[in-house]
This record gives structure tokens, sequence and C-alpha cells, in this order.
């Protein structure tokens, strides 16, 4: 692992033209090492279409129809000889075609709603919410915060 000890796999789960419109793992990684708080981290990025989205969501979320974005704490005890476990351990699944419909409905740059789903998914897997309103103004101005480090604009405005 590197300076930040961040394990940062990327999966892409997706036919091939999607497969084309998606990010390159290496900007995956990027924005999730943006959005990563504490040093160490074992997560897992899979990107999906919307086939897979909508049965994950259905699955854990109840919701029959394919999100942008979806996390997956994971609170696996720590490896023999480790002393503790990663303080981020998990998955985030990025639906392609969803982020991608997203981001020209809103009339976004795609690559900057991706960074925007990365990010907002990594804080997830940290504990931030936005349910309510106190905290999504915490996780909003946070994510606003490390898009800008990243180049990109306030996604809510």
């Amino acid at each position: 692992m590197s300076r930040d000890q961040a394990a940062l796999m990327v999966q892409k789960a997706l036919p091939d033209v999607e497969r084309k419109a998606s990010p390159k793992r290496r900007l995956l990684r990027r924005w999730a090492r943006a959005a990563l708080i504490g040093p160490r981290a074992e997560v897992t990025i899979r990107l999906v279409g919307e086939e897979e989205g909508r049965e994950l969501n259905r699955i854990y979320r109840g919701k029959d129809y394919a999100t942008n974005v979806l996390s997956f704490v994971s609170e696996a005890p720590p490896a023999p000889g480790q002393a503790c476990a990663p303080k981020v351990r998990g998955d985030i699944v990025l639906c392609v075609p969803v982020v991608l419909r997203e981001a020209t409905e809103q009339g976004k740059d795609a690559p900057a709603h991706f960074a925007h789903m990365v990010v907002h998914g990594m804080l997830h897997l940290q504990g931030f919410d936005h349910e309510a309103p106190g905290d999504a103004k915490v996780m909003e101005a946070l994510e606003t915060r490390i898009l800008a480090t990243l180049g990109f604009d306030d996604p809510y405005v």
C-alpha cells in the first residue's frame, strides 16, 4: 500500500460500450483517495450496468430501479498479524448508465459527475450520511471541498 495505505481495487462489469464511456481506473482511484479522511482503506469500486445496479438496489434497499451509487461498509476482522483493521473497508457500486444519464440531464460534465459519485460513496463508507438536513449540509460541504481540490465545480450549484 502507498502513502495513505489505500488498497483501491476497480472492477468493470460492463458491456464494451459502457466500459468505453466509464472513467479510467487511475481516475477512479485518484478520486477515491481524495475523499479518504483516514490513513487506511481497502475499497473496491465496481462499475456496473443497469441490470446489476437495479438488482443490487432492489436486494439491499428494497427499491426496484438502478441508482447512481451504492456503498457497502464491510466490518471484517483484522487479518492475522495485523494490529487493527483499516479505517475504511467496503465497496462502492457505480451504475454507469445512470451516472451518464444524470450528467446529461443535469448539464454536467460526465467525469465531474463520476468524481462526485465516487467521493459521495467514499464519504458514506466513512460514516457520513445525508438523511437529516444537518448531516446533509456537512456531507455536501465536504464533497464540494474535496471536488474543488480535484478541479471540479460545486456539484450542488
